[in-house]
């Protein structure tokens, strides 16, 4: 990936990051999330990371962002927040931008004075992105934690009906 394409795709992820943060609609946020998530597929792509591109595209940006979505709309979270509440929110949504932008000029600044950036100079191992490969982590080293957040959106589903219906 070309430096200049990964900085293009960095400031449109933190941009849309900020937007998901700062927004005071919970709805817009959601979409600002969908359009973050697609980003990141993007990332993938130039990865050669083909089928983790498309199944983050897929399963994040489409199903997982669906479920929040419906959740969202089911509760009908119009209630503005209070302006207090609000300006706290925002400081702190800035402190943690200023360090983020903080942390990426020194790497900015690292990775110039070596001359090439340090993703350039590792090697992907052999069968990465992978439906095998990504298969195999998938249900042995990551079978746990994958079957528990299948269960807490399960939950989180059937715990935003539940409060709909009141």
């Amino acid at each position: 990936m070309a430096p200049y394409i990964f900085y293009i795709l960095a400031f449109l992820l933190i941009g849309t990051a900020m937007a998901v943060i700062l927004h005071p609609s919970p709805v817009y946020s959601a979409l600002s999330l969908v359009v973050m998530m697609s980003l990141l597929a993007v990332y993938f792509l130039f990865l050669d990371a083909h089928l983790i591109g498309a199944l983050q595209i897929i399963v994040y940006a489409g199903a997982v962002m669906v479920l929040f979505l419906f959740v969202i709309m089911l509760l009908n979270l119009q209630t503005e927040p209070q302006e207090n509440q609000r300006k706290t929110i925002r400081n702190v949504a800035v402190i943690l931008c200023a360090v983020l932008v903080g942390e990426l000029c020194y790497f900015l600044g690292r990775w110039g004075s070596q001359g090439e950036l340090m993703m350039s100079q590792q090697t992907l191992p052999e069968g990465f992105g992978s439906i095998g490969a990504l298969s195999g982590r998938l249900f042995t080293d990551f079978l746990l934690p994958f079957e528990i957040t299948s269960v807490l959106l399960l939950v989180a589903a059937v715990g935003a009906v539940v409060l709909a219906r009141r």
